[in-house]
């Protein structure tokens, strides 16, 4: 919620001013309180053990597996579906888990990138589990409907990077969760559509909405009115996926791809790395004339020794240039 906070109060901070340097002030006031709000540090929820020789921790609620990568992969948190009976169908018990997880990601200040993966060999997420959904009261409905689209949403605001490792058919809601992330990486044999028009239905969670952000409109409303699926490297070609990688015999390509992507934004400052998720997204959001002072604030505040920036990484730089090229070193 820290984050959403911090958006709104930028969101505001970016409309028209009465003129481009009060604008510029007033946004770079409202930076500082956003850079307050990721200054909070709070305790790491699940600390590794001195001497462990497994990978990783681990904490098994029956439909999610939540993995704390640890060494030099520390940072890294695996979300792991894991409902092989259901295809990992979305339900009641699925999206409280999630969201219990998600909400403890987003106030932990030394999680770094976010993988969301399968546990069961050729499934990302078949969607909403409408077996389940079927035996619910119609009174039921709307509000599990409105929780697991909230839960998209929140995965969706994340503060750090997100990363869908898709394995498997990623259809409907699980597409959209998908969607959700930064990043998606799917092998070439997983199958990706928001196929609800075969049902009568439409994309409830955001799906309508990001699919042509992704991959432009006409497209997208093709293969939503279509319900077409696709395979990855079609997927890749759409500009669905930033990465299609050829199957492996563990079925885990895509995962091994995302952790490799991970590791490389590890070593980079991860205060820099939020804020910058943040510009961009914002960026999409709202015209580039006002979007462009925010890069602007946040260039002018890591240049100073008391940046939130170099206070989070132990960050020494020395200004190369006058067109204030920097160059970085952390420890």
């Amino acid at each position: 919620m820290a984050v959403l906070v911090g958006c709104r109060v930028l969101l505001q901070a970016i409309r028209p001013q009465t003129g481009t340097i009060e604008g510029v002030r007033r946004l770079q006031e409202h930076t500082k309180s956003l850079h307050n709000v990721l200054n909070n540090k709070l305790q790491y929820i699940r600390p590794t053990s001195n001497g462990a020789t497994r990978h990783y921790s681990s904490d098994n609620k029956d439909d999610l597996s939540i993995r704390y990568l640890d060494g030099e992969d520390s940072g890294i948190v695996v979300f792991g579906i894991n409902r092989p009976k259901q295809k990992n169908a979305i339900s009641k018990n699925l999206v409280i888990q999630m969201t219990e997880a998600v909400e403890s990601v987003k106030k932990n200040s030394k999680v770094r990138t976010v993988i969301i993966c399968s546990m069961v060999p050729g499934i990302f997420c078949a969607g909403a589990d409408l077996k389940e959904r079927a035996k619910m009261h119609q009174s039921e409905v709307g509000p599990f409907v409105s929780k697991a689209r909230a839960l998209i949403s929140e995965l969706g605001n994340l503060p750090m990077p997100t990363i869908a490792a898709i394995d498997g058919a990623a259809l409907g809601g699980g597409l959209e969760m998908a969607l959700s992330c930064d990043i998606r990486i799917a092998s070439n044999n997983a199958k990706l559509g928001l196929t609800e028009t075969k049902l009568a239905i439409i994309p409830g969670a955001g799906g309508t909405q990001r699919l042509p952000r992704a991959i432009g409109v006409a497209l997208a409303k093709e293969l939503i009115f279509a319900a077409r699926a696709i395979d990855g490297t079609e997927a890749k070609r759409l500009g669905l996926v930033s990465h299609a990688v050829e199957q492996n015999k563990s079925g885990d390509a895509a995962y091994l791809r995302a952790l490799d992507l991970a590791r490389e934004f590890n070593p980079n400052g991860p205060i820099a790395i939020r804020m910058a998720k943040l510009a961009i997204n914002q960026g999409i959001e709202v015209r580039l004339i006002y979007t462009g002072t925010f890069s602007i604030s946040v260039i002018s505040d890591q240049m100073s020794p008391n940046s939130v920036f170099s206070q989070h990484t132990g960050l020494k730089y020395s200004i190369l240039s006058f067109d204030q090229i920097c160059s970085y070193v952390y420890y």
